[in-house]
């Protein structure tokens, strides 16, 4: 099965990818962006992908919703994998931390690690990079007093020196890690012969011609509430038409085939415009 990642080797999606399901047996083919990744499904290029979805600290991954809910509609949700993030300051070489000049990384890094970079290392200059990865990749290869937000993985595969770990701000950081599929596909994880039992989750995206009118998202979540559907996570995103035009995305408890939530969500297409399942799926 060949899997795809948000890549290069080295970033905490394929950390998280093989703590999951480990690397025997899958061809795994790390991607430029989120949006390669996801497309890359898409157009069957691999069978399934990991791209990250909402960190505890910094919130949702907006590329990876945008995704989903704009650029294309075949493929879906499968599998979720929470995990947990423990950022490392790198080098190329040991370097003192007044000697470091610049760190480089992904902004959800630095801005995960923002009051260490304050207290620590307030003479560097921070530059943002695509992925951790990727900026570990980019100390490794100059010869400047720069260093890098990554993890352990990305220093063992480019050679690095770890000079400080755990200089997240919040003890206990993680990411919530989307597995995705063609639509139809079996959820869970790759590999797995069957779903699994246990508690389910569905994502949903809705938005709707009415949504400037007063109560009428109050309308749209209360088809939840009256069926006793809870809801876990609600956010809205800007639907890029112009201000005031939102699109809103919702996680609720159970699966897409029980009952109450047909019912929820037949009764919500009522008050859309648009209503997309983006995947129903076992909770991590």
């Amino acid at each position: 099965m060949r899997v795809g990642y948000f890549g290069p080797e080295g970033t905490f999606t394929q950390e998280a990818l093989i703590a999951s399901v480990g690397e025997a047996e899958l061809e795994l083919v790390p991607l430029a962006t989120i949006y390669d990744t996801v497309m890359a499904v898409h157009d069957g290029t691999v069978d399934r992908a990991l791209v990250p979805i909402e960190n505890s600290l910094e919130g949702s991954v907006n590329a990876t919703l945008d995704a989903l809910a704009i650029e294309i509609e075949d493929v879906a949700i499968v599998g979720e994998v929470v995990h947990p993030i423990r950022q490392c300051l790198i080098a190329r070489t040991e370097l003192e931390l007044a000697e470091i000049e610049v760190v480089v990384s992904h902004p959800h890094a630095s801005a995960q690690c923002a009051r260490f970079i304050r207290s620590c290392l307030p003479g560097a200059r921070v530059l943002a990079g695509s992925s951790t990865a990727e900026a570990v990749r980019t100390v490794a290869a100059s010869e400047q007093p720069w260093a890098a937000l990554g993890n352990r993985l990305a220093a063992l595969r480019y050679g690095c020196h770890v000079l400080r770990a755990g200089v997240e701000d919040v003890a206990g950081n993680e990411t919530r890690f989307a597995w995705l599929g063609p639509v139809g596909a079996l959820p869970g994880t790759p590999g797995a012969e069957q779903a699994p039992l246990g508690p389910w989750k569905t994502a949903i995206v809705f938005w709707g011609a009415g949504s400037e009118s007063p109560g009428w998202l109050v309308a749209c979540l209360s088809e939840f509430a009256d069926r006793g559907v809870n809801l876990t996570r609600i956010e809205s995103r800007p639907r890029k038409q112009g201000l005031g035009r939102y699109m809103f995305f919702v996680d609720l408890e159970g699966r897409d085939s029980e009952p109450r939530v047909v019912d929820a969500l037949a009764h919500l297409g009522a008050h859309a415009e648009a209503l997309r399942v983006l995947g129903s799926f076992p909770v991590a």
